[in-house]
């Protein structure tokens, strides 16, 4: 087999664990009243990080670590995930990274800032309220102007909570 039938393979086979693992994961948090915000697999070997993002009320450092204890157990006992990694349980954060097409829709009328792979209006980066999304993109009011982005334009989008714009003052 090719070097790269070998990587989608390996690619598809994540990919569906991750699948299975933000299922299982999010039932676990759901049975909590929280929810799973994101989930990602980064790096390779037995330098694999698990991050497990989880929003909700009260998700302070004594409640994280607690769940990180029931997640890990969880994954022991219930997953298909193979080899060695590192759990990370973790809270979104004042700057929360936007990747999901919910993570957008959560976020209408908050502030953003959207880097894009190219020029939309003759910009890379675009600020401004969150005005709308869908399956295939999003809605951001910049300077008055409604500026349509496509997910597929997006490099990275962060979300600016009230008290990380207070920080940055």
């Amino acid at each position: 087999m090719g070097g790269r039938a070998r990587f989608l393979c390996v690619e598809k086979y994540m990919s569906d664990v991750l699948t299975s693992l933000e299922e299982l994961i999010g039932n676990y948090l759901g049975a909590e009243r929280l929810e799973l915000d994101d989930l990602e697999m980064l790096g390779q070997g037995s330098g694999r990080i698990l991050r497990v993002v989880i929003d909700g009320a009260d998700v302070g450092v004594d409640h994280l670590a607690e769940l990180s204890r029931g997640i890990s157990r969880l994954l022991d006992h219930e997953s298909d995930l193979d080899g060695s990694y590192t759990l990370e349980v973790t809270s979104p954060g004042l700057e929360r990274r936007l990747r999901r097409p919910a993570h957008y829709s959560k976020s209408i009328g908050k502030e953003v800032t959207v880097k894009t792979r190219v020029e939309i209006d003759g910009e890379r980066r675009h600020e401004g309220a969150l005005i709308a999304s869908d399956d295939d993109g999003l809605l951001v009011d910049v300077e008055g102007e409604a500026r349509r982005i496509e997910f597929d334009q997006v490099k990275t989008c962060l979300l600016y909570t009230s008290d990380a714009a207070d920080e940055s003052s």
